[in-house]
């Protein structure tokens, strides 16, 4: 049975809390959420450029794209699993802790990517030390937007919790934008032979300073009010059967779950096509120049930098529901037109067509922080929300490319793939309409 539990924010204690506090928590979930997810990124970007060759070097050039982007996949398939277990530590023993876990396993996991030695060197054990390494890194970041989100939604003063939540969202374009520029720098400083022979590597074993951020968050960081707050009511039910928080969003609350991962699923579907889908597919098939692709996929992340919070400002005062339909329905319309312009080989109509998906992205993306952690009560919520966030990666982000890729090689027209986004739009917005319903009716 699924009671939906109050979408309304539960009365926060933070009100007495010192604004310099509020800041320097806000700006720690904000640099553990971009670092980690400039850690996830680079190796979307390498799957697209050169994992697949080295790595995976049999058969044909689509079949090493396949095999890198099925191994990209397994970081999502494994996001899950990292949720659950943070989601439930961190509902009973606290969002700091399971934040500064996450942000080391995801320092030591791409660093050790980047030091990883390739097939011809080791053979066989190339490819199954670079899966394993990329299931950690899934761990590592399903355990960490949660942590993060909550550190900031649950610091934040009254009426402004989207506002604040979007501080942990904006981490995705920064990722995004850091790990495009160390790419392009890795690239102009080194030849195309030595960029394949190490220069790639660069990008990952950066990722080490994560292990620094880690270290501060555990010494200068406190522990959210509202967890305390439920860590008190948790400690009264410790001796009943209600006393799991997984157990509860499962017995409960899976439907409220289902219904979070299918209204975001297309959101990050979109965006790993855009980022990954859309670098493999321009360079390889339609062959654009690999700098130009990163940096129009920088460019467009900038332009996140200012929409992500503008948009979860105007949740703030309009309601969350609203801005996140329209983003929705935003990408459903723009699926068609926008591949119909990356095809004319373009760079000018591939910057448009990025754009314009990206605005429709972010309208999505700044409220859904708060979003998903008004649907949960604060003693599960962790669990709750990093599960209904984490189904939406494996089935619409880790998959898209490896879709992405299957569809055009079936097909042979990219219309294939805008089918597949309006799909899943499809899907988001029958999500969206129930749990609004469901909102209404309590």
């Amino acid at each position: 049975m699924d009671t939906f539990p109050s979408a309304q924010p539960s009365a926060p204690t933070t009100t007495a809390l010192p604004e310099a506090n509020r800041r320097r928590v806000a700006t720690a979930a904000a640099l553990a959420s971009a670092v980690e997810w400039y850690d996830y990124f680079v190796f979307g970007i390498a799957a697209a450029l050169v994992l697949g060759d080295l790595y995976f070097p049999a058969g044909s050039a689509s079949a090493g794209v396949l095999a890198a982007f099925a191994t990209f996949a397994v970081g999502f398939l494994a996001r899950p699993l990292g949720g659950i277990v943070a989601g439930h530590l961190g509902d009973k023993r606290g969002r700091k802790p399971m934040l500064v876990l996450a942000l080391t396993l995801m320092g030591l996991a791409t660093t050790g990517i980047g030091l990883l030695p390739t097939y011809d060197t080791i053979g066989i054990a190339a490819p199954l030390l670079l899966v394993a390494l990329r299931v950690v890194q899934g761990i590592a970041v399903g355990a960490q937007w949660g942590g993060a989100m909550l550190l900031a939604t649950e610091y934040a003063p009254e009426g402004k919790r989207g506002l604040y939540g979007s501080v942990v969202q904006l981490g995705v374009p920064i990722g995004v934008v850091t790990a495009n520029s160390v790419f392009l720098l890795a690239g102009a400083f080194t030849s195309e032979s030595a960029f394949e022979a190490w220069g790639w590597r660069v990008p990952f074993v950066v990722g080490v300073f994560v292990l620094a951020l880690a270290w501060y968050i555990h010494v200068r960081v406190e522990e959210t009010p509202e967890f305390r707050q439920a860590e008190r009511a948790l400690a009264e039910k410790e001796k009943g059967e209600e006393s799991s928080p997984l157990r509860t969003i499962l017995r409960h609350h899976l439907g409220t779950v289902l219904l979070a991962g299918g209204s975001f699923a297309v959101n990050t579907a979109t965006f790993y096509i855009l980022i990954t889908g859309v670098l493999d597919y321009t360079t390889r098939e339609l062959d654009m120049e690999r700098g130009a692709v990163l940096t129009v996929s920088l460019c467009v992340s900038l332009t996140q930098l200012v929409l992500i919070p503008a948009s979860a400002a105007l949740s703030d005062r309009v309601g969350r529901i609203r801005i996140y339909a329209l983003g929705a329905v935003g990408i459903a319309l723009w699926a068609v037109p926008m591949f119909l312009l990356i095809d004319t080989g373009s760079l000018l109509w591939l910057a448009v067509a990025s754009f314009v998906a990206s605005c429709f992205l972010s309208i999505m993306y700044g409220p859904q922080a708060a979003l998903f952690a008004e649907l949960f009560t604060p003693e599960m919520r962790y669990t709750g929300a990093s599960l209904g966030y984490q189904i939406a990666a494996v089935c619409g982000g880790g998959l898209a490319p490896f879709v992405m890729v299957l569809l055009l090689e079936a097909t042979g027209t990219s219309m294939a793939v805008s089918a597949y986004v309006i799909g899943l739009s499809v899907i988001a917005l029958v999500s969206i309409k129930v749990l609004a319903d469901r909102a209404r009716s309590r």
